[in-house]
């Protein structure tokens, strides 16, 4: 369970939008933040003495602006936040709550200028005031995460072309499939096969020939076919109906327990059952 989670937390993430355009960013805040609190006067906010509630209102969230400026260049900083393309699910929750901390801490100091007649030297006006910046500020951000949800756990994948004499001697040698009843018989090149699938009696192959998706079936079982193809690497059983092109994956989505694999020019995903996970994720590797 703890690994699953770990794995979970440390899936590759699309970054908040917040996070990664902070000008924008912090416009944003602003603008929700002074609008919520203006519409609503949500956990007891109110104005004071000086300042009408609006205009404390701005003042808190220039405030949270200003904090959530610091702190996000803070982070850009530190080598283990600056890289955007190595985002993660666990490096985006923990951005944040260091950002809301920083917001929440100023906003409680900056209280000291705008309330100067309550008394702020204690632990419960501490909690209030951090706990009223914390989540008022943290429903921008919660959105932007959310929206970015469907493409956790996709991974894009590239192929590196690789220069191996041997591996140029395969892709150039056609395979031969052969029927059950040895009636019929389909060649093609390896580098075309994009995947085959059962279906029934019958293994439909979906091949790439001159960027053109072909269709082709003949009559046999799925477990023949992988036989017939043992002697290529790159060809891996994923699921019981189904065999894949490991090269020709372009992305997978999903988790240890089941992948769904994306190939360039099909539109239906290809399933990849738990059994297959792991032996498909050491295959991955090699060829991706």
């Amino acid at each position: 369970m703890r690994h699953l989670i770990y794995t979970w937390l440390n899936k590759k993430y699309k970054q908040n939008y917040i996070l990664e355009k902070p000008y924008v960013g912090a416009f944003i805040i602003f603008l929700f933040c002074f609008g919520f609190l203006s519409v609503y006067k949500p956990l007891g906010t109110h104005g004071t003495q000086n300042l009408s509630y609006q205009e404390t209102m701005a003042i808190y969230c220039f405030v949270s602006v200003i904090s959530f400026f610091v702190v996000i260049k803070l982070l850009k900083k530190v080598r283990y936040f600056s890289d955007n393309k190595e985002w993660t699910l666990f490096k985006e929750l923990i951005s944040i709550l260091l950002i809301l901390s920083g917001i929440g801490i100023a906003v409680y100091f900056t209280g000291f200028i705008v309330e100067p007649s309550v008394p702020r030297w204690n632990f419960p006006v501490f909690f209030d005031s951090f706990q009223c910046a914390f989540l008022i500020n943290i429903i921008p951000f919660l959105f932007f995460t959310i929206i970015n949800y469907r493409s956790f756990g996709m991974q894009t994948l590239s192929f590196m072309e690789s220069e191996d004499n041997a591996f140029m001697a395969t892709v150039q040698e056609n395979i031969e499939i052969i029927s059950k009843l040895k009636k019929e018989q389909l060649s093609f090149n390896p580098g075309q096969l994009l995947y085959a699938t059962s279906d029934g009696n019958y293994v439909l192959f979906y091949l790439n020939r001159n960027n053109k998706i072909e269709k082709e079936i003949i009559r046999n079982s799925i477990s023949d076919i992988e036989q017939q193809l043992s002697h290529i690497p790159y060809f891996m059983r994923t699921h019981r109906a189904f065999i894949v092109n490991v090269k020709e994956v372009r992305m997978k989505k999903g988790s240890t327990l089941g992948y769904r694999l994306k190939i360039s020019g099909i539109d239906a995903e290809i399933p990849v059952s738990r059994s297959y996970t792991q032996p498909f994720n050491q295959l991955l590797t090699q060829y991706h």
